[in-house]
């Protein structure tokens, strides 16, 4: 008889990133092994189209009570699963009620997920009404709560040992087979240096603008920013090209230099370096901060680079620029280290391991 595995997470399948590349691109994976598969977010559709769009307060309150009551109905099904995964909450506002019930009135083991410095306040000028109700404070709760937990970087794993000695790291993969399946085309006659993200991040690319600012005065480049909101930034250079997830790949595939910018903080060091990863898996070289897990994800001068000042910016990008086996050698030898330990395939006994 198959074993059931219920997954709870904050957003509708295949939408938000974390959950694509931390365990949804498994669950093909997972079924041919012979296990059933069920997935409740938190949001339903119509109300993950509302959530970060400005305004629309009685859509979100009405859509969060939603979720709540279909949470409570859920649990009356609980016992029904062999196993429970439970990615970054199961409520995205208050308490850790179902952790709670889930763990102390059922009496069941869940694994938990996450991939951010969640416990740490971050939030959106669109949702700063609700932030106060995050409850940021529970997160170390469900770590304790929990049979085991999985972290996307070691500096998530040792916030997690403070509250549970079964913590283990997995990192945010690629599917190089079924996405991330193609390269870059350094042969470009203008280079095109990009950057990916919501525009909730795209803060960090503020400190390498001068720097790009004084490179389009020496070299001919284009500078793709693709995103869910366009930029206002004073480059001749900048392009904007609209994040669609049918031409992600296809947009991706597009740039010949990828650009990871972060600054030092703790929120940043809880991040996954899925940015780099993206540019790796397609052969773009990329030159990222050296800020948490970036540094054991690149190998400065080798499989990537890191960069800390202006001046280091500018010359890398340069080089890079002007010199297209350069780029090429460097492309391909980021592409074997996310086979070799950021893949799908490389990765799959973790994930398998935690059901047995």
């Amino acid at each position: 008889m198959s074993k059931r595995i219920l997954f709870l997470a904050p957003y509708p399948h295949a939408e938000a990133p974390s959950q694509r590349f931390r365990f949804e691109q498994y669950f093909d994976f997972l079924k041919e092994q012979g296990y059933e598969i069920e997935m409740h977010s938190f949001l339903n559709e119509r109300t993950w189209s509302t959530i970060y769009n400005h305004g629309s307060f009685f859509a979100k309150a009405i859509g969060i009570l939603g979720s709540f009551w279909r949470r409570k109905l859920l649990l009356f099904k609980i016992r029904k699963f062999d196993y429970i995964f439970i990615h970054r909450e199961a409520s995205m506002i208050g308490p850790p009620i179902f952790e709670w019930v889930i763990a102390k009135v059922f009496k069941r083991k869940y694994i938990y997920d996450y991939d951010d410095a969640i416990w740490l306040p971050n939030f959106s000028q669109q949702n700063a009404k609700f932030q106060k109700l995050k409850a940021y404070g529970k997160v170390k709760k469900i770590i304790k709560w929990a049979d085991v937990v999985t972290t996307g970087n070691s500096f998530l794993q040792e916030y997690a040992k403070q509250y549970n000695d079964n913590v283990v790291v997995i990192p945010t993969t690629i599917d190089l087979k079924n996405s991330h399946n193609q390269s870059s085309k350094q042969s470009n006659s203008l280079v095109n240096i990009g950057w990916t993200g919501s525009h909730t991040t795209m803060s960090y690319l503020d400190a390498l603008i001068p720097v790009l600012q004084e490179l389009e005065k020496e070299l001919a480049f284009t500078f793709t920013i693709i995103s869910n909101e366009e930029p206002n930034y004073d480059l001749q250079s900048l392009r904007f090209v609209k994040w669609k997830k049918a031409t992600e790949i296809n947009d991706l595939a597009s740039i010949n230099i990828g650009v990871m910018p972060l600054t030092d903080s703790e929120w940043a060091k809880g991040k996954c370096g899925f940015k780099a990863l993206q540019y790796m898996a397609l052969k773009i070289p990329a030159v990222i901060s050296p800020v948490g897990v970036n540094t054991e994800i690149v190998e400065n001068g080798k499989n990537g680079y890191l960069c800390t000042t202006n001046e280091e910016w500018k010359e890398c990008l340069s080089i890079l620029i002007k010199d297209q086996q350069l780029r090429e050698q460097i492309g391909e030898k980021g592409y074997k280290t996310v086979r070799t330990k950021y893949s799908v395939e490389a990765n799959r006994d973790n994930y398998l391991n935690l059901f047995q």
